[in-house]
């Protein structure tokens, strides 16, 4: 039976399930996905703190400031990061702090040390970095400009209250998204378990790479690529195979690795073929659907639950077709299957640089390579002149043309390894010309 790439992947989807949890401490939750909300346990800042390495003053005492009858503060103290002291700051006088240190409670503004003039910054000017500390601020800075209440100063909670949310379940721990626990006193999260998965490519054509070819014979790469894949997605392969074109030693091999995982990825094998050994070792598997699946590259796909509770994605043998129904079939599953928010790739607009004929009728993915477009160059902080015309359907920043010869895609290996992204194209347009819009599906870790 034929079904489109979105009912296929829904199929999938829908039966796939969520593997158990695990409790982990955050330095070793990288790359996990999350599976409850997480809320911060204090204010971030935790205290009123100083934004830039200056002096901490009243802010009225600098009222009327001008270069021509500049304000002397004397400086009677500081506050280095990590410090609690709280020094008084009286009126006139000032006290040395550094960035992230907390703001004295008598002060209520911070003032750089480059906008300051006197005998401190004359000192710091000429010293070395050896005494730079011993002469950081020892009697009177002198300002030429009114400083604002409030200037340079981190208040406490402004980043984070205590309580707020921090992550939400379905996250992806990120480093940034990690860094941004830790800083809310998380200490442990409870993360998705990672699947276990095995990797069995079959071929009797295939070698080994670097090993002698006969006529008829290629040289081995899904292997490669499927485990790659994987590991792009932070799975590290418990067994990688290969098996001769025999639907027993076929049936073997998946009954032996479903005792150690959660799911096997095959390649080749799953046509029409009465010589398509996967297909058949799973024909009387009730759990196991094949299809031909309305997409270009990979119309042959075969997936579903042996009966050893191990899931089995069996891609097609040509490196192309198995690559790209990882991206659209098999990497969605494993990110649903560990709970994650959003498991469907995420698709950048582009410009074909030129066109190629298409398949009206299936969802075309084809292997391209990225270049800038017209506007790439321009300036970002930009905004243009007064009364320019800039808006979004001025030329896009990036373009895309195929990595391989459109004619023949699923089998090019070789120019399938320059490939940057996949342009996405739907079922219903068929020939794609230069300058028609397409959707990115970018490659690598996500």
């Amino acid at each position: 039976m034929r079904v489109s790439a979105a009912e296929w992947r829904e199929w999938i989807l829908a039966g796939i399930g969520r593997l158990g949890t695990v409790v982990l401490p955050v330095e070793r939750a990288h790359g996990r996905t999350l599976v409850e909300d997480v809320r911060s346990a204090h204010d971030l800042p935790l205290w009123d703190n100083s934004a830039m390495d200056g002096y901490a003053l009243r802010a009225p005492d600098t009222a009327g400031a001008t270069p021509q009858q500049p304000v002397g503060l004397v400086v009677t103290g500081e506050v280095l990061a990590g410090s609690a002291a709280d020094p008084a700051v009286a009126p006139g006088t000032a006290v040395r702090i550094m960035t992230g240190a907390p703001v004295p409670s008598g002060a209520d503004a911070v003032v750089p040390v480059e906008l300051v003039s006197g005998p401190e910054a004359d000192r710091l000017e000429a010293a070395d970095t050896a005494h730079e500390a011993e002469l950081w601020g020892r009697t009177e800075i002198r300002l030429d400009a009114p400083v604002r209440a409030g200037a340079n100063i981190r208040r406490r909670g402004e980043d984070l209250s205590a309580g707020s949310p921090v992550a939400r379940g379905g996250d992806a721990l990120t480093a940034a998204r990690l860094s941004a626990l830790a800083a809310a006193g998380v200490a442990e999260v409870r993360v998705s378990e990672i699947p276990r998965v095995a990797v069995l490519v079959t071929g009797a054509e295939l070698r080994p790479p670097g090993a002698p070819l006969a006529r008829g014979q290629i040289a081995e790469s899904n292997s490669l690529l499927v485990a790659g894949l994987l590991r792009e997605s932070g799975i590290e392969p418990v067994a990688v195979r290969r098996c001769s074109d025999d639907a027993d030693a076929v049936r073997e091999q998946l009954r032996d690795l479903a005792r150690d995982c959660d799911a096997i990825i095959t390649t080749g094998g799953v046509g029409p073929g009465s010589h398509d050994v996967v297909r058949l070792a799973v024909r009387s598997e009730p759990g196991v659907r094949a299809a031909r699946v309305a997409v270009r590259p990979g119309q042959p796909q075969c997936a579903g639950r042996l009966s050893s509770g191990a899931w089995l994605f069996a891609l097609p043998g040509n490196p192309v077709s198995a690559a790209t129904s990882f991206e659209v079939f098999v990497r969605p599953a494993l990110l649903a299957w560990q709970g994650r928010a959003d498991p469907l790739p995420r698709l950048i607009p582009a410009v074909a640089a030129v066109g190629w004929r298409g398949a009206r009728g299936r969802l075309q993915l084809m292997p391209v390579t990225l270049e800038a477009g017209a506007n790439a160059a321009d300036d970002p902080g930009d905004p243009g002149a007064p009364g320019d015309d800039r808006d979004a359907a001025a030329a896009p920043a990036l373009l895309c043309r195929p990595a391989v010869d459109p004619r023949g895609v699923s089998h090019a290996v070789g120019g399938h390894g320059a490939v940057q992204a996949y342009a996405v194209v739907d079922e219903d347009r068929g020939d794609v010309a230069a300058g028609d819009p397409v959707g990115l599906l970018m490659v690598g870790p996500r």
